[in-house]
């Protein structure tokens, strides 16, 4: 059976989609004949798009046995329900999630019904197919298969979320930590809730220890910070969820200068500081909470720690819920319930060697039950099931 995928977030970009594009092409290429449409970063995207439906029908013809076109993402594949020439060929999509939730209205009233014109829907998480499905979206069409994870390459993923490795721009940092410490990853955008934690869980932990944070961190405003925050609330919260503007920057400033001992944020760092830091963390936090608009599709940062061996703590919430299960591979907490929180953080430092143990364990599970090949082979069971229909 022959498959096309159609893609344009796909290395040498970095993103999460990038990578579950990149593995999704070369493990299902293992099971069955690919061909690709891939953005390459040679021509200008909007050139990529506008000769796309040309391309595809080209190479249809040049390769006849192709049965089913899949597109990775709800933009891609928005722009695709428009186009001739192929109605005989099975279409799917991957939707990840801000691809379905995105709060622009022609978007929600013209577009997301668009889906319904594919043969099948794939969301990454329960929490995105439930969003495809609140927007009317035939729930027949709709099939969940969770992202994977590289065991025992925990920076994959963290240089997929936005290049928070590196060896460009990060701040001055020594080796790692005396004290003990709780570690976050990511774009300071506000869904993470890196500022909630500083804010609200970090003073009132007692004891001795750090929060180190990593990620992209300009530490005084970029002109295109100063630009978005002279546009009024609803225009300004539609261009930083498109941009993916770290809108929780300016309030971590603030944060970081507040208590500087027990806050530090490293910026980006190497791969090899990553990983040392990951292996004598106490836990790795992932405090989201939600933002209209805006949602976490998968959580694949969690899965990637959990299989670095690091503890994950995360809020239960949107398509985390989908990569970790509470006391099987992680453990889970309600999104801002301080108390919580607090509690469960105060526990970890007070009891390091029972939660030392109890993040292996979890290791081990997340190992099992999530890697790159059982998603692609679960595409690919799809796949075939879907051309096998009338």
């Amino acid at each position: 059976m022959e498959i096309l995928f159609v893609s344009h977030k796909y290395p040498p970009a970095v993103g999460g989609m990038e990578k579950q594009s990149f593995e999704l092409i070369n493990n299902a290429a293992l099971y069955l004949k690919v061909h690709t449409l891939i953005y390459d970063n040679e021509e200008s995207i909007l050139r990529f798009f506008i000769h796309l439906n040309k391309r595809i029908l080209t190479k249809i013809k040049n390769n006849p046995g192709i049965k089913l076109i899949h597109f990775n993402d709800g933009l891609i594949a928005a722009l695709a329900s428009f186009h001739k020439g192929y109605d005989h060929l099975k279409k799917v999509v991957t939707l990840h999630g801000l691809d379905v939730v995105f709060p622009l209205p022609y978007f929600q009233r013209r577009i997301i019904p668009r889906f319904n014109t594919f043969d099948q829907v794939i969301a990454v998480s329960q929490a995105t197919a439930e969003a495809v499905q609140s927007r009317g979206i035939d729930a027949s069409r709709i099939t969940v298969i969770p992202n994977g994870v590289d065991p025992a390459t925990p920076e994959s993923a963290f240089i997929a979320d936005k290049g928070i490795t590196g060896t460009e721009n990060h701040q001055p940092h020594g080796n790692t930590p005396a004290l003990p410490y709780f570690i976050t990853l990511g774009r300071p955008v506000k869904r993470k809730g890196f500022s909630w934690l500083m804010q609200h869980v970090i003073p009132a932990i007692q004891g001795n220890f750090k929060l180190i944070m990593i990620g992209p961190f300009d530490q005084s405003p970029t002109w295109k910070e100063r630009l978005l925050n002279m546009l009024p609330t609803n225009l300004y919260h539609l261009s930083t969820l498109f941009l993916g503007h770290p809108t929780d920057q300016q309030h971590m400033r603030t944060l970081l200068k507040a208590d500087p001992e027990k806050i530090q944020h490293l910026g980006k760092i190497p791969s090899y500081q990553l990983n040392q830091l990951l292996a004598q963390a106490h836990a790795f936090l992932m405090p989201n909470i939600p933002v209209p608009g805006d949602m976490e599709g998968f959580g694949l940062v969690c899965l990637e720690a959990s299989s670095a061996g690091t503890l994950v703590v995360a809020a239960e919430l949107e398509g985390i819920t989908s990569a970790i299960t509470h006391n099987h591979n992680g453990l889970l907490l309600r999104s801002q319930d301080t108390n919580a929180w607090v509690r469960q953080l105060q526990s970890i430092l007070d009891n390091p060697d029972y939660y030392m143990k109890l993040g292996q364990q979890f290791r081990s599970n997340t190992d099992i039950n999530f890697n790159w090949d059982i998603m692609a082979r679960s595409y690919c069971q799809n796949f075939i099931a879907l051309c096998q229909k009338s």
